[in-house]
């Protein structure tokens, strides 16, 4: 059958997102997911919800979280935008801010996403490779560009870029936005939210997905200047406007007021990830130094696809990327003691 109107179809190949499996129990360590539960007050919230109110519109401006945000980010609500996880924050930013004949720039190896959605807007974009350690080249985003997205500390390699190296392509792109993605920033490394008020060009982006335990809320957030936020929500305002839900803004404000609970969780998973790393090195992996909540390794002697492929065969789920460079590394998020206990167990009996 010919389907002539095929030709004015938009054709871009998708993201891939990590396996979601529906069997019963297997330990999950492939999204990068938080292994504890929210904020307990958000539990009781969500038990309470006054359903009647999902009849109504949302608040388009998400003005209650927005104000949440502001007042413990310490800036003004008029440097916050909130979409529905960083993914549409991030592709409302792509779509508002790269908008240039020039090429956007950002790593080879990096979140895969970036790449779709420059395909997906039309966006002309160079992919600068990493060094030989992983590391983004500095030098390499002070040349002529339409825009800059940055993932710090970088996915899947885990690794963090100082705040000095992020200031000096912030501070050599004044023509151009610059997007730091931090989110997995709550984690190690060091945030460039210090520098919003210092510079108009630059965008912060944060989720609730990660060190918040919120990913199925789909809750992101970006901080910087009230120009680049007014940009932000003129697109959104004539594309969608109410696309954070009720609950989402009721039950992520109050995330954001436990404090206590959100540096707990990020202690534990912090301190998890260092016995994990040193219980790889012993069964002789090799991992990058990781400011993240997973790990990116690489065994001496034993290929990354055949210990994911065993892995997931007794139902323990990582991430294996078939791509360049990369694909004999292994991407593992930091569960619970226990899960990482069990599969540090698995993972010995596939080397022996």
């Amino acid at each position: 059958m010919s389907f002539k109107w095929m030709k004015n179809v938009r054709e871009v190949t998708p993201y891939v997102p990590g396996e979601q499996p529906q069997q019963g129990r297997v330990i999950k360590l492939n999204t990068n997911e938080n292994p504890y539960p929210p904020a307990p007050e958000v539990a009781r919230l969500a038990k309470e919800m006054d359903t009647d109110k999902y009849r109504l519109y949302p608040d388009p401006e998400v003005t209650e979280l927005c104000d949440v945000l502001a007042d413990y980010y310490e800036v003004k609500p008029e440097n916050v935008f909130v979409g529905v996880g960083s993914d549409d924050v991030l592709a409302m930013s792509f779509l508002t801010f790269f908008n240039s004949e020039k090429p956007v720039l950002f790593p080879n190896i990096t979140y895969s996403f970036y790449e779709v959605w420059a395909d997906l807007f039309k966006i002309p974009y160079i992919m600068q490779a990493l060094d030989t350690d992983f590391r983004i080249k500095t030098e390499d985003y002070q040349v002529p560009n339409g825009g800059i997205v940055i993932a710090n500390p970088n996915a899947p390699t885990s690794i963090a870029m100082p705040l000095c190296e992020i200031e000096k392509i912030v501070s050599a792109n004044e023509e151009s936005v610059v997007i730091i993605d931090e989110a997995y920033i709550d984690f190690g490394g060091e945030s460039a939210l210090s520098l919003v008020n210092k510079y108009d060009n630059l965008l912060v982006v944060r989720t609730f997905s990660k060190s918040r335990s919120m990913a199925g809320m789909r809750i992101g957030f970006a901080i910087g200047n009230e120009e680049l936020i007014k940009a932000l929500n003129a697109v959104k305002g004539s594309y969608n406007s109410y696309t954070m839900n009720m609950p989402s803004i009721i039950l992520g404000s109050e995330s954001v007021k436990d404090d206590a609970y959100f540096k707990e969780t990020i202690g534990k998973i912090v301190a998890t990830r260092e016995r994990t790393i040193a219980a790889m090195k012993k069964m002789g992996f090799s991992i990058l130094e990781s400011s993240t909540n997973f790990i990116f390794a690489t065994h001496e002697a034993v290929p990354a696809k055949k210990i994911f492929d065993e892995l997931r065969n007794q139902n323990i789920y990582v991430r294996y990327f078939n791509k360049p460079l990369i694909d004999n590394y292994l991407r593992i998020s930091i569960g619970t003691d226990e899960e990482m206990a069990a599969f540090l167990e698995k993972l010995a009996s596939i080397l022996k």
